[in-house]
């Protein structure tokens, strides 16, 4: 018995009501539809069932991963030998804390951004077509049009290795960063300090950044986004379409010949695809300008 059928036993026996599945596809959870199976992952749909899970977990030695919806990660074609938690239930909903605006860390920012509008609150307009969770919005400080998670973010409840709950008003927000990257704590829930705004106003800000979106992205592909960190001083989309790499493939990889900082899915591409063009696009970009660029999209191997 390997410690992932360990694992799953033990927490079988302490938590029966846990949602727990062997082998699960991670093309199955992931915006570039890439990815091998993973040994073990749990669905918490509570904060007990998600406190349960940590414990055990590191009780066992075994480091779980905190996935979100998936959106800027690529995993390897093998898949991932570990433990994914990945919230749900509860921990999926939008409610009232006050003069605050809680979700919960699987709540898709979409959700959350209509949330706001449906209260006529503004200041998530931004995040209406980010298509990560809270959680990991709050954990990378995702932002788009000049918002981003530090100018909204006011209280994050969070579970600690122990599976001990934590509530955390400093985030140490940077560009792409958060006190939450380094996968060591699992956000259970984030509260947004946002204003009164006018509902029909707040609506059109939406659309016309939909409508941006639609028009200068590949949304009809499967991708992870942007695909690199911007270099300082410079945007890598300019920098990659500047080495005339729009539209290059490998494999079933291809730079959008929409918007050349994200790498899009034709299909069938593989995680080694994706790789091998990454690292294509990063050496001809250093060759012909003197910028080394930065992935942004994380890797699960």
């Amino acid at each position: 018995m390997d410690r992932f059928d360990s694992l799953r036993g033990e927490l079988a026996r302490r938590c029966p009501a846990l949602e727990l599945r062997a082998g699960e596809p991670m093309s199955r959870h992931t915006s570039f539809r890439i990815g091998g199976p993973a040994a073990l992952m749990a669905l918490p749909k509570t904060g007990e069932e998600a406190a349960a899970a940590l414990r055990t977990a590191y009780e066992l030695e075994v480091v779980p991963f905190f996935l979100g919806n998936g959106s800027n990660l690529l995993v390897s074609d093998q898949g991932y030998q570990g433990f994914v938690i990945k919230l749900a239930g509860e921990l999926n909903q939008v409610r009232e804390a006050g003069r605050l605006l809680a979700a919960g860390g699987a709540v898709t920012l979409a959700r959350l951004a209509a949330a706001a509008l449906e209260r006529g609150r503004t200041g998530l307009e931004f995040a209406g077509g980010i298509p990560g969770t809270v959680g990991g919005a709050v954990t990378m400080n995702a932002g788009a049009y000049g918002g981003e998670m530090a100018q909204v973010v006011r209280e994050v409840t969070c579970l600690t290795a122990a599976g001990e709950l934590e509530r955390v008003t400093e985030f140490d927000f940077s560009y792409r960063h958060s006190a939450f990257s380094d996968g060591k704590r699992l956000i259970l829930e984030a509260r947004f300090q946002l204003e009164e705004g006018d509902r029909e106003a707040i609506r059109r800000r939406m659309e016309e950044l939909s409508a941006q979106r639609q028009t200068k992205q590949p949304l009809e592909y499967p991708s992870a986004g942007s695909m690199f960190k911007r270099p300082t001083g410079h945007y890598a989309a300019a920098l990659i379409d500047q080495c005339g790499l729009k539209g290059f493939s490998v494999g079933g990889a291809q730079v959008s010949e929409k918007h050349a900082g994200f790498v899009i899915n034709r299909g069938n591409a593989t995680c080694a695809d994706v790789l091998e063009l990454v690292s294509r696009v990063k050496g001809r970009v250093l060759a012909q300008t003197g910028v080394e660029l930065e992935m942004e999209v994380k890797v699960l191997r």
